[in-house]
């Protein structure tokens, strides 16, 4: 008796013992011994999978009409004996008895197959590998909530990525080496992989539009349409004190300085308030200097007695107060001119108005500077916004794909949990 197919060095790998005979005729041969047979392993459902190994007994030297060989059990062989086994758990031995007609001989050879039915236990994987690629892949899906700011965003999906390879490292030694089929735990981990270095890519992209400034990047149309207002309204994201945004995307023209003005400015910060307020309140300051220095002109050309009630007017006080300051020192000449307190207090408004035209510009060169910072302080929020955008986009994607692939694999293999 030996075993066909055997994978044994020394072909048989029982122990010699005798046979009893019987006074009816039967013998019965029990020689105990370490069994090894060749078996095609399939690793689909690793490590949610089912093994059928065949062990085929029979004589190598006698036919059927010398040696019949029969099952003492129909159901196959006997495993109320078996010790459990803590990596696979054995659902059965069937057996069957086959009669075979080779070439070389008209008789038969009478073989017994034993199938060995045996299933993984999935505990030790579930919880070795499976429960902490997910968490992993939970680190990387809730790396999407860490500021970019902090300094750690990319550092924290390197470090996930390092160790889901780690983890596959680990699959890759459990498993047998074979090309036939991609067992499922792989293609779990190979997905998780993909998210997670999907997610460091995602992770550069937001940090290259969160350090984006007015110097080095201008955003085109087309990124503020799908971006800051497109976008936002799908993942329900608003952005404080910035109502008037949406309207000026969907318009696509910049709106008049004095409409802006009067819808926005009583919701401006303390700052931007100050900051264009400023040159309003030289001007009007402009204004009542001009109109104290043509009050003063007007009392002195006037004629002492009272019944004279009208002045000569100024040659300045037809003209804007912004062009008043700007016109050449031309200085009037009214019938009066050359009596010494008028040359004096003309002199001294004609040195005031220098002074306040020297004030004038330095005074809109700071409104410009302020303006400008103010400008570009509102680019580099509006990139900023959109890579808050990207976050809350990969968040959301790479949420459910992770949901989705953990339970795709789960319900997608025979068996869930062996204990």
């Amino acid at each position: 008796m030996i075993v066909r197919y055997s994978a044994d060095e020394g072909f048989d790998g029982t122990y010699p013992t005798n046979v009893v005979v019987k006074n009816n005729g039967t013998c019965m041969y029990v020689p105990p011994g370490i069994f090894k047979s060749t078996c095609k392993i399939d690793i689909t459902w690793f490590p949610f999978d089912d093994q059928r190994c065949e062990m085929k007994f029979g004589s190598w030297t006698y036919d059927g009409s010398q040696l019949d060989l029969q099952l003492q059990d129909e159901s196959g062989g006997d495993i109320s004996s078996f010790i459990t086994n803590g990596e696979w758990h054995l659902l059965g031995v069937p057996g069957k008895r086959n009669e075979i007609f080779y070439n070389c001989c008209p008789e038969p050879y009478i073989d017994i197959t034993f199938v060995v039915i045996i299933r993984r236990r999935t505990l030790y994987y579930f919880f070795n590998l499976i429960v902490p690629c997910v968490l992993i892949a939970s680190m990387a899906v809730l790396g999407f909530t860490l500021p970019p700011d902090s300094g750690e965003k990319l550092s924290l999906g390197v470090t996930i990525l390092l160790s889901l390879t780690v983890f596959l490292n680990m699959v890759a030694e459990t498993m047998p080496a074979t090309s036939d089929a991609v067992p499922l735990l792989g293609t779990y981990f190979n997905c998780i992989m993909f998210m997670v270095a999907s997610s460091v890519v995602s992770t550069i992209l937001i940090l290259n539009y969160h350090h984006r400034n007015a110097d080095s990047h201008e955003m085109g149309r087309w990124v503020k349409l799908i971006f800051l207002y497109w976008l936002p309204r799908l993942l329900r994201m608003s952005r404080p004190g910035q109502e008037e945004q949406d309207k000026e995307i969907q318009k696509s023209q910049k709106p008049s300085p004095v409409t802006t003005t009067s819808k926005s400015y009583g919701d401006l910060e303390l700052h931007q308030r100050s900051s264009k307020s400023l040159l309003a309140n030289v001007l009007d300051l402009d204004d009542n200097a001009l109109a104290s220095h043509n009050n003063l002109l007007n009392n002195v050309h006037a004629p002492t007695t009272p019944h004279h009630q009208h002045a000569t007017p100024l040659p300045h006080a037809s003209h804007p107060p912004h062009q008043v300051l700007h016109m050449p020192h031309q200085h009037p000449h009214p019938p009066d001119a050359s009596t010494p307190h008028v040359e004096i207090l003309q002199n001294a408004c004609f040195c005031a108005r220098y002074e306040l035209v020297l004030i004038l510009k330095e005074i809109k060169m700071i409104t410009n500077q302020l303006k400008s910072e103010d400008e570009n302080t509102k680019i580099s929020n509006d990139w900023k916004f959109a890579a808050m955008v990207i976050d809350r986009m990969c968040l959301i994607i790479f949420t459910l794909f992770t949901i989705i692939a953990t339970i795709t694999v789960l319900l997608s293999a025979p068996h869930i949990i062996v204990t």
